[in-house]
């Protein structure tokens, strides 16, 4: 698919979706990602009118629960959404009480991780591995359900590999076991992220199904939204990719699927401010030493396609401080010819 204009006034794709209890306020999520949808994050993309965003996955390991990495990952965020904490792991009785653990500390939703294909996540018989075992994927979302009194989600990917795509029978054991939406990513495990995303059977899985399904994968504009929902049939897109250093998608998108016209892209003086609004959150969460070095991914991307970024990158990646590293952004992004196309 390419992001070209669409040809003519769109009527509205925008739906409320309900999540159990929880009516979402449009049908535009944010796809969970280790070690880039934390709190700042997706507080921005809140601001930027999402309508759902979940933690970064954490593990169900017990013995992880105290550590600061994690304590971090499913840090409550004010953003006006529901707060969805994302848990993995490959044991029924690990997951549940990971589920009961995490709304003990205030989650209003659990989403389950069957769609990671990390090889680290993998290789424990977890994410996307999972998939590989039908009784396996029902033991724990019957397990998760039944120890926990909020709703429960999935998110997975559409089968093994491509010979073995079983996600319409997975959906179908999700919807039996009391998942209250389901998100399935456009690829295999096996696929990785490697090649295009398939919608196909994405739509097979809502003809199959009637709980909520949100469709995943390549999806990096507003052009790419509608034509997945008009393919899919289903009730929302997730954005996963797309949104990093780019939190104004989400509004781009909500408004065009809502029948109205793509909105001006902002400004080099309010893509600065918004930067510098995310890495003040992220200094806040993880203390300057971290934050320094977890923000320098943030800003890259940020900056992605300016002139001079590359010289910009290497300087800001080699400071040490909060205050230095804020100073040479304000710089870079108060140079307008730093804005002319690299």
């Amino acid at each position: 698919m390419t992001c070209s204009p669409l040809p003519t006034k769109q009527s509205s794709l925008i739906k409320k979706i309900d999540i159990d209890r929880y009516t979402l306020r449009n049908n535009v999520f944010l796809a969970p990602m280790a070690g880039i949808t934390d709190a700042p994050f997706r507080a921005l993309c809140a601001r930027e009118n999402v309508g759902y965003a979940a933690s970064e996955m954490i593990s169900s390991d017990s013995t992880l629960h105290a550590t600061q990495k994690t304590k971090h990952r499913v840090r409550r965020c004010d953003n006006g959404l529901p707060h969805a904490v994302q848990i993995a792991g490959s044991s029924a009785d690990y997951l549940a009480d990971a589920a009961e653990f995490n709304v003990r500390l205030g989650a209003d939703i659990i989403d389950i991780n069957m769609g990671c294909p990390a090889k680290k996540v993998c290789n424990k018989a977890a994410g996307s591995a999972l998939l590989e075992s039908p009784k396996l994927v029902r033991d724990i979302l019957k397990s998760v359900v039944s120890r926990v009194n909020v709703p429960v989600t999935l998110k997975i990917r559409t089968g093994t590999s491509p010979e073995q795509r079983n996600g319409v029978e997975i959906a179908k054991i999700a919807e039996e076991e009391g998942v209250s939406c389901l998100a399935v990513h456009g690829r295999t495990r096996a696929d990785k992220f490697n090649g295009n995303a398939e919608y196909e059977t994405i739509k097979h899985i809502k003809e199959s199904v009637s709980i909520p399904v949100i469709a995943n994968g390549d999806i990096r504009c507003a052009v790419d939204a509608v034509n997945v929902l008009r393919h899919t049939r289903a009730d929302g897109i997730m954005i996963g990719r797309a949104a990093q250093g780019n939190p104004w998608v989400f509004n781009e998108v909500v408004s065009v699927l809502a029948g109205n016209a793509v909105p001006v892209r902002p400004s080099h003086n309010e893509i600065r401010d918004t930067l510098l609004i995310q890495l003040d959150g992220i200094y806040k969460l993880y203390g300057e030493y971290r934050g320094v070095r977890i923000a320098r991914k943030h800003i890259a991307w940020y900056c992605k396609g300016l002139r001079n970024a590359n010289v910009f990158r290497q300087r800001v990646n080699h400071v040490e401080s909060a205050k230095e590293q804020t100073l040479i952004i304000q710089q870079f992004f108060d140079n307008p010819e730093n804005f002319y196309a690299a």
